[in-house]
């Protein structure tokens, strides 16, 4: 003997597909969660570093008054600032050692230097410029035990302008960072950069443009 289950009426045909339907929206519902979930994972792990700078400079102030507040810290209006922002002088001085761990840790952070890389033997010329369309220019001459920061993101330069040799440590702000010679990067990229755009962006005859192109640009790393 054979059962047979009763056809389907129009309105339980609809409540099924309905139904199918739902479920079908609820597993792609379920999968949308779960790859938002491992894109959240995957976008904290990634995120876990310093904010990055929202001004060139940032001269850390005590006080609030006519300051604006970026990354934990009050900050001095930018076109008050200046090189001894910038600068701290005293690593060459010895530590007091006469404690029970014979030793001392001269701390340079931006207790010391408002402005929070290099820590000279001999004399340098260093300084940074400023983003457009300020570009202000901030130098000062270091001499052995001195300290100057070169805020990220900005051209900088270190000049030796002693009779003698110089050597500095330069403390940089990631494991391996990268180094970028303007000179280098500019008219000694390979491929060439096309003189006719450099031309124009530095104002120069295409003649001199193709002159400091052929020359060969040593690279100092």
């Amino acid at each position: 003997m054979q059962n047979f289950s009763s056809p389907l009426t129009s309105a339980q045909r609809i409540v099924k597909i309905v139904r199918d339907k739902t479920l079908a929206i609820m597993k792609k519902g379920v999968s949308f969660l779960v790859t938002v979930a491992l894109l959240a994972l995957a976008s904290s792990l990634a995120s876990a570093s310093d904010p990055s700078p929202l001004q060139d400079t940032c001269v850390a102030i005590a006080e609030s008054k006519n300051a604006v507040f970026v990354n934990g810290k009050f900050c001095k209006n930018p076109n008050l600032t200046k090189a001894e922002d910038f600068f701290y002088s005293g690593l060459d001085k010895p530590g007091n050692v006469s404690n029970p761990v014979g030793s001392a840790v001269t701390q340079v952070n931006v207790a010391q230097i408002a402005g929070l890389n290099t820590h000279p033997m001999g004399t340098l010329l260093v300084g940074f410029v400023t983003s457009n369309p300020d570009n202000r220019l901030f130098t000062k001459v270091l001499n052995k035990g001195d300290v100057f920061v070169f805020p990220i993101g900005l051209i900088h330069f270190q000049f030796n302008i002693g009779h003698t040799n110089a050597v500095a440590i330069a403390g940089l702000s990631r494991q391996n960072p990268g180094v970028i010679t303007i000179a280098n990067a500019v008219f000694g990229s390979d491929p060439a950069i096309d003189p006719d755009f450099l031309a124009r962006a530095f104002q120069l005859d295409k003649n001199v443009v193709k002159n400091l192109q052929s020359r060969f640009w040593y690279d100092n790393n």
